[in-house]
């Protein structure tokens, strides 16, 4: 739901959670760049039900795709209803060259024909006139992921929009004597698309390759024989920490490749780089198989603990006395 005020100010409201991840911050953006306002006259209203109702969980990295796009739809219906009445107000004095419906631009808080720059209103006297003859200046807008489909039977279809894509190439450190890694460099290249923002974007990056990092060396589930989680709290559960990230941490966004049909041409990115952090795992694994001149796949398992690492070098070495 998207309201317009007299003033020029804009409140949305949308159905996506704010969870740390930024999405507020992208809303407000795409609200600026659709309407072609300054983000100081956006307010982002918080997520409510009594205003955005049945919302769709925030979840699978699709926050900015949804609601972004159901923002959009609010903001275009918006848009055709004040270009209506700045197109009569633009041909009223014309006897050709008419302004066309299409060749209105919204931009730096002016709506102007794009042939014809000296017709030009701003955003907010637009809005005033808009009000005073009558036009609703509130809509609600409607998104859902188009041609989803896939038959588990038969196991067809199509059963995502679109797919996101990334590189990582790691270093590791490791002290065979105690299991011990560190990891000294990670260079990361991500597919977001055309980035909405950013530094948030890089942020995401950086923080879902770390979460994966601890899934795949520290996070380590114990049970007891009857199947209950012994794991408790983080004294028995290690998630990573400050001395999980890499001394030299690379990360780039990849320029370029924009994402068709989906919100300014953008990508999600707030779960796919968790897959990246299989480079340490493997890393790691590469270490442990250098002791023996790579003569031989290393016995490795999923998380790369201390123990699974000594475990894995002593079963090494044991192989090769056999031989």
């Amino acid at each position: 739901m998207v309201l317009i005020y007299k003033d020029g100010t804009v409140l949305v409201n949308h159905g996506g959670t704010e969870m740390g991840q930024g999405l507020y911050t992208k809303i407000k953006q795409i609200t600026s760049l659709e309407f072609g306002i300054n983000e100081d006259n956006i307010k982002i209203s918080p997520t409510n039900t009594s205003k955005v109702p049945n919302t769709s969980p925030t979840a699978a990295s699709s926050g900015t795709d949804l609601n972004g796009m159901a923002v959009k739809n609010a903001i275009d219906i918006l848009k055709s209803r004040i270009s209506g009445i700045i197109l009569t107000e633009f041909n009223k004095d014309v006897a050709q060259d008419l302004t066309k419906q299409e060749d209105i631009i919204f931009e730096n808080d002016l709506i102007f024909d794009n042939f014809h720059i000296d017709r030009n209103i701003s955003f907010k006297d637009a809005v005033s006139k808009a009000y005073f003859n009558q036009v609703s200046l509130s809509a609600t807008g409607f998104y859902k992921t188009p041609d989803v489909n896939f038959d588990r039977e038969k196991g067809i279809g199509k059963p995502f929009h679109y797919f996101s894509y990334g590189m990582a190439v790691s270093e590791v450190l490791l002290d065979t004597l105690t299991g011990n890694h560190k990891i000294i460099r990670t260079d990361i290249l991500h597919d977001c698309g055309n980035s909405i923002n950013t530094e948030i974007d890089k942020g995401q990056i950086i923080g879902g390759f770390i979460q994966g990092v601890g899934w795949c060396t520290t996070e380590d589930l114990k049970y007891d024989k009857n199947g209950n989680l012994l794991n408790h709290s983080p004294d028995t559960y290690k998630i990573p920490s400050v001395q999980d990230i890499p001394d030299d941490f690379r990360v780039e966004l990849l320029q370029g490749f924009s994402n068709d049909n989906v919100i300014r041409k953008s990508k999600a990115v707030g779960e796919p780089p968790l897959m990246l952090a299989f480079s340490v795992w493997l890393a790691i694994k590469d270490a442990i198989s250098a002791i023996e001149k790579h003569k031989y796949e290393p016995e490795f398992s999923l998380p790369a603990t201390n123990e699974t690492i000594l475990l894995s070098i002593e079963y090494l070495q044991k192989k090769l006395n056999q031989v």
